[in-house]
């Protein structure tokens, strides 16, 4: 017996305790299982959480709900919560009356003599502390969805600090870009009268800028932003709440009156004396009272906190969205600007190109200016006889220089057809691209 494994499994929507024996390596989806035949709630809609408000892993066995610790191992609880329901509303029936308490509360002015009374009595200060045990394992639950929805929070706020982060840096290289692709287009226009011009890449530039434009779209995460800063003023508010406190002080002192009731009838002889029950029946009714009014409160605050949760489960997906739209628009506005500077790098390549072919041509041109001109020197004769014309046309020695200033030209000009044949081919190629 005492190797034996059991659960205690405390539904929250009826406020009932089923304990049920672990098998050896049982699964949790088979004590799953075994709860859904119990409680009648589906697998896929019961959430187990332990005390500090963590959900059972369903990759672990079920022995996960038995802890060892110094409380030893019957006083741990699980809370069974179902997921389909945000509001728990009740009717929770309180503990059943023994007969022979219920005896009493039907007639409290009943004379019963001294050992009988004390047997009753002891039951029913039994009942009272069993109806203030009943509210604080109700409470510890409550507290478990609490710290669980902590949890969420701590989780959405992580989220929403990634997303806030990304957008923030999606929108600094977005104004980055504008700023460059403007001034790019401004400098481009410029230079098209002398330098070089390509519709085609003017016309995707212009594109770019518009679907920059259009990038912009998703930084724009106010929406969530607001819905997120208003769950978590919610969320604060229930943490505030004096509900969220445990509300046992009237169940505890109408228990310790109880006691103290007793503890006074034990004193009194075992004579022929008798005595009623009115004092101790007023406890009862009173202690019933207490409870309603604070289990009310507890589910009523329960109900928030599980709405809360919902709330926070349904945000989860939208941010997640919004970050993927945040990180896609980023990977493109970084394409789009690799894309545009390596076309700005072309453009410099070949206007560099092109700089390079002028200055051989004019360097050639100017080597075969200058080497007839030397040929052409002023021929003077003694005398007052005036230099003719034709006497200064070429010795034939002079030949022999004119036909090496015709074959450099004539390698110039192959060089400079070669180049414009290679300007020609990249200016097509940009124009595919």
């Amino acid at each position: 017996v005492l190797f034996l494994q059991i659960v205690h499994i405390l539904n929250m929507t009826s406020a009932k305790i089923v304990s049920f024996l672990l098998h050896p390596e049982e699964s949790l989806h088979s004590l799953q299982n075994r709860i859904e035949f119990e409680t009648e709630i589906n697998t896929g809609n019961q959430e187990l959480l332990l005390e500090t408000g963590i959900c059972l892993d369903p990759r672990k066995p079920a022995s996960q709900c038995v802890i060892d610790g110094v409380r030893g191992w019957d006083s741990y609880m699980v809370y069974l919560f179902d997921k389909s329901k945000t509001v728990y509303d009740g009717p929770f029936a309180s503990r059943s009356l023994s007969d022979c308490v219920n005896y009493i509360v039907q007639d409290s002015k009943i004379q019963l003599p001294i050992p009988q009374l004390r047997k009753v009595w002891a039951e029913a200060v039994h009942y009272i502390i069993g109806l203030k045990e009943d509210y604080s394992r109700l409470f510890q639950g409550q507290r478990a969805a609490m710290l669980s929805l902590l949890r969420y929070n701590a989780n959405l706020i992580k989220m929403k600090n990634n997303m806030v982060s990304a957008s923030q840096q999606l929108k600094a290289k977005l104004e980055f870009f504008h700023q460059s692709i403007r001034l790019d287009l401004e400098r481009y226009s410029d230079q098209m009268a002398y330098g070089i011009s390509s519709e085609k890449m003017l016309k995707a530039w212009k594109e770019m800028e518009e679907k920059a434009s259009q990038c912009a779209q998703a930084e724009d995460i106010g929406y969530l932003d607001e819905q997120i800063m208003a769950l978590h003023t919610e969320i604060v508010e229930l943490q505030k709440s004096p509900y969220a406190r445990r509300q046992g002080e009237v169940m505890e002192s109408l228990e310790q009156r109880a006691i103290d009731l007793y503890k006074q009838l034990k004193t009194r002889p075992p004579d022929h004396a008798y005595s009623d029950s009115t004092d101790m029946v007023k406890i009862i009714v009173q202690t019933v009272q207490s409870q309603d009014r604070v289990l009310k409160e507890l589910f009523g605050h329960l109900s928030k906190l599980l709405g809360c949760k919902q709330k926070i489960i349904d945000l989860l997906p939208e941010i997640e969205v919004a970050l993927n739209n945040i990180k896609e628009a980023d990977n493109s506005v970084m394409q789009m600007q690799g894309k545009r500077q390596r076309e700005i790098w072309h453009l410099l390549k070949i206007a560099c190109t092109q700089s390079s072919s002028r200055s051989l041509v004019s360097s050639s041109l100017e080597g075969t200016a200058s080497t007839p001109a030397a040929t052409w020197s002023p021929q003077t004769s003694s005398g007052n006889a005036a230099s003719h014309p034709l006497s200064s046309l070429a010795a034939p020695e002079d030949g022999e220089n004119f036909a090496d200033v015709i074959q450099e030209n004539v390698n110039y000009l192959e060089l400079f057809s070669s180049i414009l044949q290679e300007v020609r081919q990249e200016q097509s190629c940009m124009m595919v691209s």
